[in-house]
């Protein structure tokens, strides 16, 4: 108790050495030691990449508006949704202009959205307060030092606001993807409500392991007429990269690019059963780091 409540604090101290820093975030979230010498499991790993994985088109990546040119480049500007507007500031912000329904990002964070069902509904007081809050936020500091997200630009973007008849919340396809091959997917379903998940391998072979704090989903996911297709998108966006994890909606057959991340729930929620978290960090192969270098860049 005492090594945890002592771990409490110091992962307030952002200032420490990352090399240092990642070993007391990911002991005191997970209850493991982290040997950042030899990492093993998918989480641990996960910390390495943070560390030592510099590379300067991560910075890119992570942000949901640079991002947009990556994918236009790779997969065409089809699979990207429709972007309303981009701004600086929230104050630029012209609520009137805006169509009765969209979601608003913050392209520098995780979980930095409103969704806007009805904008007679919501108050501009509280969506511009809660704007204001996140732009003077980075995540880097805010979590468990994600290298990537470090020196992204804080802005907003509105886009288009997504749904799918007969679904509350649409569907999440988050394809896991490693030295630029998917290995299997994600699949978030009604999020914010159920917040159930489960995962498919690439032959649609439901997967009999999940995420702790995440409802199980007990049944059967429909495969996706154009799963193929999914998988061959997240292929080319995935490059050559370590790990990323590739997000893609399917809406009644379209298909639409959600956003990259490298660092899954900031590398500190486990696999279950726990064998998983050790069998899925095989799937990472970490790069080697260059001679008289700290980093890779």
């Amino acid at each position: 108790m005492f090594k945890k409540a002592l771990y409490g604090i110091l992962k307030r101290f952002k200032f420490l050495p990352p090399e240092l820093y990642v070993k007391i975030y990911y002991e005191y979230y997970t209850g493991k030691r982290l040997d950042l010498k030899n990492p093993r499991e998918f989480n641990q790993k996960i910390q390495w990449l943070k560390v030592y994985y510099r590379k300067p088109i991560l910075t890119q990546l992570v942000d949901k508006y640079s991002v947009r040119s990556y994918v236009s480049e790779k997969i065409g500007d089809r699979y990207l949704n429709e972007l309303i507007e981009v701004y600086d500031r929230p104050s630029q912000i012209d609520f009137k202009a805006l169509p009765h329904q969209f979601v608003i990002k913050a392209v520098h964070g995780c979980h930095f959205n409103i969704i806007v069902k009805d904008k007679k509904s919501i108050s501009r007081n509280k969506v511009n307060f809660l704007l204001n809050k996140w732009m003077h936020k980075n995540q880097y500091y805010r979590g468990g030092l994600e290298w990537a997200y470090k020196n992204v630009k804080p802005r907003i973007i509105v886009e288009k606001y997504l749904e799918e008849m007969g679904k509350p919340m649409i569907n999440d396809y988050k394809f896991f993807c490693f030295s630029g091959e998917p290995r299997f997917v994600q699949i978030d379903m009604e999020r914010g409500i159920h917040d159930y998940r489960c995962y498919y391998d690439l032959d649609w072979k439901k997967l009999p392991f999940s995420t702790e704090k995440n409802r199980f989903y007990e049944g059967q996911v429909e495969k996706p007429e154009n799963f193929e297709l999914m998988c061959q998108l997240a292929k080319k966006l995935a490059g050559d990269f370590p790990f990323v994890r590739v997000d893609l909606y399917n809406i009644e057959g379209k298909i639409i690019f959600g956003e990259m991340t490298f660092y899954p729930t900031d590398g500190r929620k486990e696999f279950r059963p726990e064998q998983y978290n050790e069998i899925l960090g095989s799937y990472i192969d970490l790069p080697a780091i260059p001679e008289n270098q700290k980093y890779i860049t």
